[in-house]
């Protein structure tokens, strides 16, 4: 599982100009299944996305397709978790036993 954080660069200003394009990005991200959550980080410093089904490869990949990191509109930090206690909501997120 993965959460990743998008922090607004010095090209904040252009964030306008791509955010239609960034929204269809978040939600092919949903579509896919790969991500979970997307928010605003506060006050307003970028966003943050929640992922899983992906390796870090994968999910840098994914990435570099995101205009607003193309566009250096935001810069992305990639933090890997490996979940091991979960609300019984959030158990689908926990390693299958084998």
């Amino acid at each position: 599982m993965f959460v990743v954080l998008l922090k607004f660069s010095t090209n904040k200003a252009n964030a306008s100009q791509f955010m239609a394009a960034h929204n269809a990005w978040l939600k092919d991200g949903f579509d896919k299944g790969t991500f979970l959550l997307a928010g605003t980080i506060q006050p307003k410093l970028g966003g943050a996305i929640l992922a899983h089904n992906a390796t870090l490869e994968k999910i840098q990949d994914i990435l570099k397709e995101d205009p607003f990191v193309s566009e250096g509109v935001v810069t992305a930090e990639i933090i890997e978790i490996t979940p091991s206690k979960a609300s019984e909501q959030l158990n689908f997120l926990l390693p299958k036993e084998s």
